[in-house]
């Protein structure tokens, strides 16, 4: 996203509010994508105008390179070791907080970090709310080496869960592979819905060449969806989900 593109009012308000929970001194969690990316450019706004001073690991070397241009210093996960909070964004969010993520390809670093921190928050608009997993195609990043072997070997596992009959795709940018930060393939597997996330989770983890699948279960504190309004939406994992509030932000029918 352009600096001088367009911004979506949801995404804003959601990225507004988290930028709100930083404070002076903190270590951050940087994540990746359209709202992350937003998100950035508001704490970047931060930090020039207040003058925090914050340490932040980036989850991508896209999300690196924008921090850093807007004035955010940035510095390794190893450099700064355990993180207080880290923001980033979610192509689908479940009435659990469980998340599929990896739509920009960074679902590796963005686990890795999200691990690290004492607080996952997750930033929305109303369109990546979802009743269940699955409609966004899934990312899972393998290793080149064996690809196709680690293509098979997955779709035997979905054979293994009733999933057998879906695509598994290479996942290409321009004509050519995506390659990751990490030198790795991806592959989206097109599930349409996903009946029991946590048992594809572990499918999926014990297949060599599997490096990291886009499933983020029980890893979400906290979510903020934003509105068109500017107003937003928290859902705290600890304070408990309320169902219909986060039906009717989706429009869901009971």
């Amino acid at each position: 996203m352009s600096q001088s593109s367009p911004v979506d009012p949801a995404k804003l308000a959601a990225a507004r509010a988290a930028v709100a929970l930083v404070r002076d001194g903190m270590k951050l969690g940087l994540g990746t994508g359209s709202t992350a990316s937003i998100m950035v450019r508001e704490l970047a706004a931060r930090v020039r105008d207040e003058g925090l001073s914050l340490r932040c690991a980036a989850t991508s070397q896209a999300t690196a390179d924008l921090a850093e241009s807007l004035g955010i210093r940035i510095a390794t996960l190893d450099q700064i070791g355990w993180l207080d909070m880290t923001i980033d964004g979610a192509d689908e969010v479940d009435p659990d907080l469980h998340l599929i993520k990896g739509g920009g390809g960074a679902h590796l670093r963005e686990k890795i970090v999200a691990a690290a921190s004492d607080r996952m928050v997750v930033i929305a608009d109303p369109g990546k709310v979802v009743e269940q997993l699955g409609a966004f195609p899934l990312p899972v990043e393998v290793l080149q080496f064996g690809f196709e072997t680690t293509r098979t070997l997955i779709r035997r596992a979905l054979e293994g869960l009733d999933l057998g009959d879906r695509a598994v795709m290479q996942r290409l940018r321009g004509g050519d592979p995506w390659i990751t930060d990490e030198g790795n393939f991806i592959l989206d597997l097109h599930l349409e819905v996903i009946p029991d996330a946590p048992a594809l989770a572990r499918a999926l983890s014990a297949i060599p060449g599997v490096v990291e699948h886009g499933l983020f279960l029980g890893m979400c504190d906290l979510t903020i969806i934003g509105k068109a309004d500017g107003s937003v939406v928290e859902l705290d994992r600890e304070e408990g989900v309320d169902a219909d509030l986060l039906a009717g932000e989706r429009g869901w029918q009971s």
